[in-house]
């Protein structure tokens, strides 16, 4: 079944008295000894027997691939042992994402292991662009280079292939993005997108394809040697697989296939690391900043749990934010580290990188908001394109997430450079990012467009690309002309996918400890979401400065603690006493050595089930409104105590400001001034009493297909007694004639 809230879809896909999931589930939990609603979890994943379920929790079906099933593998193995052999001069060129700084540092620590005469080259991204350019190649060409090898970049540089063999120099490109139709004439080209690589499994990250060409070099070594192949792999793992898990994680890849396996044993590794700039980021993400000196050092340190979560939102907008606003180099640098001291100089400088990013995405995002409020229309555009002169180059991807999140359509952020001295010329090239939602791909959506830009490149779901100022608003036109031809506007709303409806008593420490043997989630193998059906909110309580929200929420006579990160007090729409429906995600928290589950917040509506009432009560005042003939049920007739608590509630909220209501908002408030809940029907006959006695004026209305009540406290009412109401005398009558 699917319900929907104003912005979201809320797809559940498991519900009581599914027969065939009852009994498969039922089967998975007595199997394999686990609760009921992990084995709800591992169904919904499509582990629908405990054969599957136990091969998927102890991945026995997830193996590491032969690289060189991969197209060129053999090619670019032949080349670097070459450059190897002959000492050649060798430069790894790399992107500035987190993908491409982990990917530049297998390659370099790996090459490095053999005296390699090698260096790295990442561009940056405020002045350079992304990828490749002949700029970079004749530069390199000038130090003498003699083999260049891409990470994570280079599957559509054919010109520039083109000119570093032109001024002598060789090019092994791996890369991981899709590909165009034309390949760069290099050396290799190792991308399993390539349309002619047979490789099984297509969704590596850049560092993912590096971590293939190590894996393959170690592979043709050992067999020249005479040693265990399997072995020299175990030791590639052992070695980089870290690094390659927070690659996979922070380029946001499906965790299935190989790609499992590499998080599963690469967070492992990250938990119990010895790479001296992993842990001093690891210490400096634990104290909020470092300070501490390398003799400072406690010589035990608490063992953190390393999820893909923390990797995802820890570790990975650190590395990240060095790319972004700083020099790439710097994070790099850090994963390079041989000393404390040196790593908890660079963890610390990262930290306080990544807090400027904050700020400035902030304030990007601030402002991208008021310029789709002055120009989006939500009926008719497919695609969110905003630009300006003043933003980060490398801010703008992140925000181009947020916008896309927030409005659940594909957007485009592009800021231009400076080089006009800040006058606007048509010529202007601006530099954009693009985040995209599920059945839209942005990069054939931008090659539809591919006469209008200078160049782009990407994935389904993110790309880059730069276009001039004059071709804009072609630009967003044409984008929406595609992508409306393509997908219907009903199909854009963003969906959530629920695993099950937990109950109160069922959040708790087990629960949540239970989903621990879920992970590495991601893509593919999303966290499990669960709905609170039918909360009360009991506290609504402002944390960070304002920023976030945490919620007293009771349910079934339990309560439980809710965070709602990123909802600032100011923007969150419900109140105290309103019942509401919950997704969320179960977590465990730890304060002062104590464990105590919490919920974090992924959406919210008012509850489903105050609304059947409603409408249900809806439909008992219109009969009785229409049938004066029919008796009218004792349970709809107002107390003077009650009248007087809907009178107190309105009163109170209308001097602090607050003058409107949704139907189950007015319900919810006036409940908590009530000594027994009441209904609906009821609630609208005592706002007619208080209209006809003039009590206070009570207008009903209705604004965007939402029933609203607007009330007006008179400055200095009359002392009325309810009993003077002829609405109300005519109820009792009706409810004595049934009598």
């Amino acid at each position: 079944m699917s319900y929907t809230s104003t912005e979201k879809i809320w797809d559940v896909r498991y519900s009581q008295d599914l027969t065939d999931a009852d009994s498969a589930i039922s089967i998975i939990s007595d199997t394999l000894k686990v609760s009921r609603i992990f084995a709800t979890l591992l169904y919904n994943r499509g582990y629908t027997t405990p054969t599957a379920a136990e091969r998927f929790l102890k991945f026995e079906d997830d193996l590491l691939h032969d690289p060189y099933l991969m197209k060129d593998m053999d090619k670019a193995v032949e080349r670097l042992s070459a450059a190897l052999e002959n000492k050649e001069k060798i430069c790894i060129y790399g992107d500035y994402d987190v993908d491409g700084v982990t990917a530049v540092t297998t390659l370099y620590t790996y090459l490095k292991s053999f005296g390699a005469d090698v260096s790295y080259h990442i561009p940056d991204r405020s002045t350079d662009g992304y990828g490749l350019s002949l700029s970079a190649v004749e530069k390199l060409a000038r130090q003498s280079v003699e083999l260049i090898i891409t990470v994570d970049t280079g599957v559509t540089a054919c010109e520039e292939a083109q000119f570093a063999s032109r001024l002598g120099m060789d090019m092994i490109i791996t890369d991981h993005h899709e590909c165009r139709p034309e390949i760069p004439d290099a050396i290799a080209v190792v991308n399993p997108h390539r349309p002619d690589c047979p490789y099984p499994f297509k969704e590596l990250a850049g560092v993912g394809v590096v971590f293939k060409l190590i894996c393959a070099y170690e592979i043709m070594l050992c067999k020249k040697q005479g040693r265990d192949v399997l072995e020299g792999v175990r030791e590639i793992c052992n070695s980089y697989i870290d690094l390659v898990a927070i690659g996979t994680i922070s380029d946001v890849m499906p965790l299935k296939d190989e790609n499992r396996l590499i998080v599963k044993k690469g967070l492992s590794l990250i938990e119990n690391t010895d790479r001296i700039g992993l842990s001093a980021l690891i210490d400096a993400i634990s104290a909020g900043t470092l300070t501490k000196s390398a003799s400072q050092y406690p010589t035990q340190k608490k063992k953190r749990k390393i999820t893909s979560g923390y990797v995802g939102f820890g570790i990975a907008p650190r590395i990240n934010a060095a790319g972004r606003i700083s020099k790439a180099t710097k994070a790099v640098d850090l994963l390079l580290a041989e000393s404390p001291k040196e790593a908890a100089a660079l963890a610390e400088e990262l930290c306080e990188i990544n807090r400027q990013r904050q700020i400035e995405e902030n304030r990007i995002a601030e402002q991208a908001y008021v310029k789709i409020d002055e120009s989006f229309d939500p009926k008719n555009d497919r695609v969110i394109v905003v630009d300006d002169d003043n933003w980060h180059q490398g801010i703008i991807g992140i925000v181009s997430s947020k916008i896309t999140e927030k409005y659940g359509r594909p957007s485009i952020l592009i800021t231009y450079d400076s080089s006009n001295s800040g006058f606007p010329s048509p010529g202007d090239v601006g530099k954009g990012s693009g985040r995209s939602i599920k059945g839209v791909n942005l990069v054939e959506a931008l090659t539809s467009c591919a006469d209008l830009l200078e160049k782009y490149g990407g994935h389904e779901l993110a790309a880059g690309l730069s276009v001039t100022r004059s071709n804009v608003a072609e630009l967003r036109a044409r984008l929406n002309d595609y992508i409306r031809a393509g997908i219907s506007l009903d199909k854009m709303r963003p969906v959530v996918e629920v695993d099950c409806s937990l109950t109160a008593d069922e959040i708790t420490l087990e629960t949540a400890s239970e989903l621990y043997l879920l992970e590495p989630y991601g893509i593919s193998n999303p966290t499990p979401v669960f709905m609170l059906e039918d909360a009360v909110i009991q506290k609504i309580i402002p944390v960070g400065t304002g920023k976030h929200t945490k919620l007293i929420l009771s349910s079934g006579g339990k309560t439980v603690l809710a965070m709602y990160f990123g909802m600032a007090g100011i923007n969150f729409e419900y109140i105290v006493g309103q019942r509401v429906d919950v997704l969320f995600n179960l977590d465990i928290n730890e304060y002062q050595g104590v464990k105590s589950v919490q919920l974090i917040v992924q959406d919210m509506r008012p509850s489903y089930k105050l609304d059947c009432e409603i409408f249900a009560a809806k439909e008992l005042y219109e009969a009785l409104s229409q049938d004066e003939s029919l008796a009218v049920p004792e349970t709809v007739i107002p107390s003077r105590e009650e009248c007087a608590a809907v009178y107190t509630a309105v009163r109170k909220e209308f001097r602090s400001g607050k003058n409107t209501f949704t139907e189950p908002e007015l319900l919810s408030l006036v409940n908590l001034y009530c000594a027994e809940a009441m209904d609906y029907t009821k609630l609208v006959y005592i706002l007619k009493i208080f209209n006809e006695l003039k009590i206070c004026r009570v207008d009903a209305d209705k604004a965007d297909g939402i029933s609203l009540f607007r009330f007006d406290i008179y400055n200095n009412p009359n002392k009325t007694n309810i009993e003077k109401s002829s609405i109300l005398k005519k109820l009792r009558q009706r409810c004595r004639t049934r009598k």
